[in-house]
């Protein structure tokens, strides 16, 4: 598997591996899966991480590879929550809806707390990450938006957007060129999918008049 660490090809003045390429553009399409409300999102997105865990653990960045092990449990948890939950929604999909405000509060102190955590743990052990609190930031922000995914809340694009903010540059800074040109296209995805996930939402909680054609 050593291949997947050679170098695919220069852009931009940029060197581009395999598993960056290769990782990042299946998670792409796990995203894209995502939006269709497809069970595929999940082992994709399973399969995108244990791709990048191999980029990362071997270019001794071990933060980095650490996300992709959570990654990789999350997707499996989403997996398990999307079959639980198929056939909710009218088109046999998953169903999708806004948090509530105890759940955006919880969300929220969950992203805040836990980036605290683990920027303390990366700055205790620096050979962990180089970027201790945007690589942590980005850390718990995928956890939370993958979380989000798998109980079907809409905020779950708005943590990606937040995620991209910062995952952009930090790419770039880190030599993995390819990973913040795939992370623009997630940011054009994510509004895209917003956009679909928002209106089924309002029109899962528009009432029906009885009486009305269906």
């Amino acid at each position: 598997m050593s291949w997947l660490n050679s170098e695919a090809f220069t852009l931009f003045g940029q060197h581009i591996k395999w598993s960056d390429m290769l990782g990042n553009v299946i998670g792409l399409v796990g995203l894209a899966f995502g939006w269709r409300r497809s069970l595929w999102s999940w082992p994709v997105q399973f399969l995108s991480g244990v791709i990048l865990f191999t980029a990362f653990a071997t270019s001794h960045l071990s933060g980095s590879a650490g996300k992709q092990v959570v990654v990789m449990v999350v997707a499996l948890y989403g997996w398990w929550q999307w079959n639980r939950g198929k056939g909710r929604a009218e088109d046999g999909q998953i169903a999708v809806r806004f948090a509530t405000w105890r759940e955006r509060g919880i969300l929220a102190g969950t992203a805040a707390l836990g980036t605290l955590a683990v920027a303390g743990l990366f700055t205790a052990v620096p050979t962990l990450s180089w970027d201790p609190w945007p690589d942590a930031y980005i850390f718990v922000g995928t956890i939370v938006a993958m979380y989000a995914q798998a109980r079907g809340l809409v905020e779950f694009w708005f943590a990606w957007l937040l995620v991209d903010a910062v995952g952009v540059p930090l790419n770039f800074v880190n030599g993995f060129a390819f990973s913040g040109f795939v992370y623009i296209v997630y940011g054009a995805l994510v509004l895209w999918g917003m956009r679909d996930w928002w209106l089924r939402s309002r029109k899962a909680e528009r009432p029906v008049l009885e009486g009305a054609p269906a």
